[in-house]
């Protein structure tokens, strides 16, 4: 496809850098001039300096031809001006990210059908409901819903008194069969595997089941975990995301939120119903202490520094809070966190750049999603009448190697695929993937 991304910033980089290992043909243009600078060094692709809506720019990309442009500046107006113009220009679809959520609303004055924009994208709520997610399903440092919500892939991190350690993983399936399950892959420190039945679990792993949601507590079961009742929930941050998950929560918990700006939090007092808003700084452990984050049962912070995230985790950490959630924007970041001790994270730029290739993705592919850190995809993927994948069990195809069958979705119908299954023409299926398998994947469901 011929792409092109206006604003190259974290979610625009990394997005170019995954479409350009897919080999598609990418332009950049980026305002920023140091910027530019790095992008145009760091990545094979076309990058031009200057506005993201300047008509010149946009012809010497080859808007005219382009398959789809996708605007994710952090100003609003340049990247609904750039979806506008590419439109006109000739571009096949176009995608905005919006810093306020009041576009995506189809009461509004201006909304993506409005605008003549495909799809609009608003980061904030995307990150928001991950967190939400995390802490609605305590014991997870990961979770991905499909099929809505009916199919789920956790991430779990296994503690030392892990009962089913060091045992292969078929013979796990074999003494748990009264469940259907499926270890998708294991992080191991740096290295992503994708297994076998004969590979065993360590203690520090951090396994990726795919299961049905009803069969979560019994999973958790098995590894010697369990959800935790979160009543008590502390925000710090009070920007959108903060807003956004007390907005969701504070009806059934008993929200704080901890906000610096003295006028974000008079703001954020008027819009809350429920929630108490407490201003103040939130690095001072003092005044955590003084509001009560010991009787907390879980700590999240969403500010926009990554290290305030990190520093006031830890600090809460300290204070044996049960649930601790950070929010990174670095993804350099993202391998450390499990290692100091914080449970889960929500990665802004992992998570926008997820949705933005379930939008790109045509075909038999319905979503793709990434975890920070793991070098792996989870692809959701129809397959085709008279496609491979449909012509026999799955034992007897030649699946690529670093590539598992998760789960299936036919109908109402929830399977966790053994050799024997036989996948039909319209199943959902569920695959988990390195980066090198996916291509191959694709071509057994098409």
């Amino acid at each position: 496809m011929n792409i092109i991304i206006v604003g190259a910033g974290d979610i625009g980089f990394s997005l170019a850098k995954r479409l350009a290992y897919e080999k598609h043909n990418i332009s950049i243009i980026e305002s920023e001039q140091e910027r530019f600078k790095y992008v145009e060094q760091a990545l094979d692709a076309q990058v031009l300096l200057g506005h993201g809506a300047d008509f010149k720019l946009l012809h010497q990309a080859g808007v005219e031809h382009a398959d789809l442009l996708i605007a994710v500046s952090d100003q609003d107006e340049v990247n609904i001006m750039a979806a506008m113009a590419a439109k006109e220009a000739g571009c096949k679809k176009t995608l905005a990210r919006v810093s306020n959520p009041q576009y995506l609303s189809s009461k509004a004055y201006l909304n993506a059908d409005k605008l003549g924009i495909d799809t609009l994208l608003h980061p904030e709520s995307i990150v928001a409901k991950g967190a939400v997610r995390l802490l609605r399903q305590s014991a997870a440092s990961d979770i991905i819903e499909f099929a809505d919500g009916q199919l789920v892939l956790l991430g779990i991190h296994l503690d030392a008194n892990c009962p089913i350690l060091r045992l292969p993983l078929r013979e796990i399936s074999a003494q748990y069969s009264q469940f259907p399950f499926r270890i998708t892959a294991i992080q191991r420190k740096d290295f992503t595997k994708i297994p076998g039945g004969d590979d065993i679990l360590m203690p520090n792993d951090h396994i990726f089941v795919v299961l049905d949601r009803e069969n979560i507590p019994q999973l958790l079961k098995m590894v010697g975990k369990h959800n935790i009742s979160l009543e008590r929930i502390m925000i710090l941050g009070g920007g959108q995301i903060g807003y956004l998950i007390a907005n969701e929560l504070e009806d059934n918990h008993q929200v704080k939120i901890v906000e610096s700006n003295v006028e974000k939090s008079y703001t954020l007092a008027e819009r809350l119903d429920r929630s108490m808003v407490i201003h103040g700084d939130g690095r001072d452990i003092n005044l955590l202490a003084l509001e009560g984050i010991i009787d907390m049962d879980a700590f999240i912070a969403v500010t926009g520094d990554d290290e305030t995230n990190i520093i006031t985790c830890l600090m809460a950490k300290h204070l044996r809070v049960p649930r601790i959630i950070s929010l990174i924007n670095k993804p350099d970041y993202a391998p450390i966190i499990p290692t100091i001790g914080i449970d889960a994270f929500v990665s802004k730029q992992s998570l926008v750049v997820s949705g933005i290739l379930k939008f790109i993705r045509q075909g038999e592919i319905v979503s793709i999603a990434s975890i920070p850190g793991v070098e792996a995809e989870i692809i959701e993927l129809i397959a085709q009448p008279g496609s491979k994948i449909t012509k026999k069990p799955i034992l007897k195809i030649a699946f690529p190697q670093n590539a598992l069958l998760g789960g299936v979705i036919r109908g109402d119908q929830i399977i966790i695929p053994t050799g024997n299954t036989q996948i039909l023409a319209g199943d959902k299926v569920v695959v988990f993937a390195l980066p090198g398998a996916v291509k191959k994947v694709e071509k057994l469901f098409s």
